[in-house]
């Protein structure tokens, strides 16, 4: 496929349209604006050469122009000079030199379209290369948001709220049978301790008591 063909085809490309169908939207957007930059590069290296060639035939044409002038000129000097046959063969060279005007005129003519057609392509890829860098960060960040927007869409798809919800209330029970059993234990704990003060208290009042009649018992109090 031709660099003009393939320029075509950039050109006449909903960007778009390609990144819907790409696996990777981010890989496809860079690699529009890579290959639209190379074939910019292309065509614009294609129009210098058309431009060259266009001087040039441009120059052929002017010169055979200037040739065909100077034969005629010459032709009327000798006819002014009365020497017709000299201003005949001098009129024979111009006609063969209007036979190059005329060629080099056509191709001079052929060659400005195509370099005018190839301007045209290259400014319009320009174009389309600068909109394509300036949309390139939102189209990525578009890429990116539904990107993100899919993943957590996969993975509320795959929650079940009702297995969860289920899975509290059994964690709540079993808490709150923790929390009974703790209280449980606390009052049996505390009952404990209420008996064993009483019963404290009644070993330290015999102790009382009898140190109280030991200390009659010496005093002579008994």
């Amino acid at each position: 496929m031709g660099i003009f063909q393939r320029l075509s085809d950039l050109l006449k490309s909903n960007v778009n349209d390609l990144i819907d169908r790409a696996e990777d939207p981010e890989k496809m957007v860079k690699q529009i604006i890579i290959d639209m930059q190379k074939e910019l590069n292309q065509s614009t290296q294609a129009y210098g050469k058309a431009m060259a060639s266009e001087r040039i035939a441009k120059k052929q044409y002017d010169d055979a122009v200037k040739l065909s002038a100077e034969w005629e000129n010459k032709a009327k000097l000798a006819l002014q000079s009365g020497d017709q046959e000299l201003a005949k063969k001098a009129l024979a060279n111009k006609v063969k030199i209007d036979k190059d005007v005329e060629s080099y005129k056509e191709m001079y003519d052929t060659i400005s379209q195509q370099t005018d057609a190839i301007k045209t392509q290259v400014d319009v890829l320009k174009s389309k290369l600068e909109e394509a860098k300036s949309r390139q960060a939102m189209l990525i960040a578009r890429s990116q948001m539904a990107e993100t927007q899919k993943n957590l869409a996969k993975q509320t798809g795959g929650f079940d709220a009702g297995a969860a919800s289920e899975k509290f209330d059994r964690m709540e029970e079993k808490i709150s049978a923790k929390e009974a059993e703790a209280q449980a234990f606390s009052e049996i704990a505390g009952q404990q301790n209420s008996d064993n003060d009483t019963f404290e208290q009644l070993e330290n009042q015999g102790k009382v008591d009898a140190e109280l009649e030991r200390l009659k018992a010496e005093m002579g109090m008994q």
